[in-house]
């Protein structure tokens, strides 16, 4: 989930939970398979190929899992299936611009789920263009603040990746969000691994324009419709031009 301030940082906590359950390590692993397949099975010349095993290691999703994807998407294994990216595009409650990113293998099937999610749960989809002119297309690292042996803070990180092409850094707590344009994503990185800053994520994200704030009752039904869409197995990422207050995400909490 991405699109939001400080209620990332809570989110991210939660993809972590739920990698032990199994759903995420699915996920992870299929686009470490369509990274190999596009690009190549080398992560050294295929930096969509490393982002997407760094990822799945963050998340201690076993290495022969990866190295499997890796084999099935380049073609050394046999048994990859033939995985498409699609994006629809929506409403959530309180007029909320969604994008709904899907790797799948069956496109009836991805289109049936996200469109049954959307309208049980107070969104609804919309033609192609009508919500994406809302978004661009950034690459977004997350820097965990608390590192081993030290404690990382946004100018070391304005140092470390301003000639590398960041053009802001986001406090969101106990992480930093370090932005750039996407094509400057590797740059960014590589910067950051040069400086011995570890990360946790390294992605080209879609990144709301301008954000919706939400009251208690409207982020209690985005949040709904984020879960039962992250639960979907064709769903890779949702992106979201809404924002929660920390008020609000603590009232939140306390239900």
């Amino acid at each position: 989930m991405s699109g939001h301030s400080k209620w990332a940082t809570t989110k991210h906590k939660k993809a972590v939970v739920d990698a032990k359950r199994g759903k995420m390590f699915a996920k992870l692993v299929k686009n470490v398979e369509v990274a190999a397949r596009m690009g190549g099975g080398d992560p050294s010349g295929n930096p969509t190929l490393y982002d997407a095993i760094q990822k799945a290691k963050k998340s201690s999703v076993p290495n022969d899992n990866i190295d499997r994807a890796v084999k099935r998407g380049s073609g050394a294994e046999t048994g990859g299936a033939d995985y498409q990216t699609i994006m629809y595009e929506g409403y959530g409650p309180a007029g909320v611009a969604m994008l709904i990113e899907c790797l799948t293998d069956n496109k009836n099937r991805a289109a049936m789920e996200v469109r049954t999610a959307m309208t049980r749960n107070g969104g609804s989809l919309a033609d192609p263009g009508s919500v994406s002119f809302l978004f661009h297309r950034k690459g977004v690292v997350v820097v965990p603040t608390e590192q081993e042996g030290r404690t990382v803070s946004e100018d070391d990180l304005l140092e470390a990746t301003l000639e590398a092409g960041a053009d802001q850094v986001d406090d969101l707590g106990e992480a930093f969000e370090v932005v750039s344009e996407a094509t400057d994503l590797v740059a960014v990185r590589t910067a950051l691994q040069v400086a011995g800053i570890d990360y946790d994520a390294a992605d080209a994200l879609f990144v709301p324009d301008m954000k919706v704030e939400l009251d208690k009752e409207a982020a209690g039904k985005m949040l709904r419709l984020v879960d039962i869409l992250e639960d979907l197995d064709d769903v890779q990422n949702i992106f979201a031009n809404f924002d929660i207050s920390d008020d609000v995400a603590a009232q939140l909490d306390e239900d």
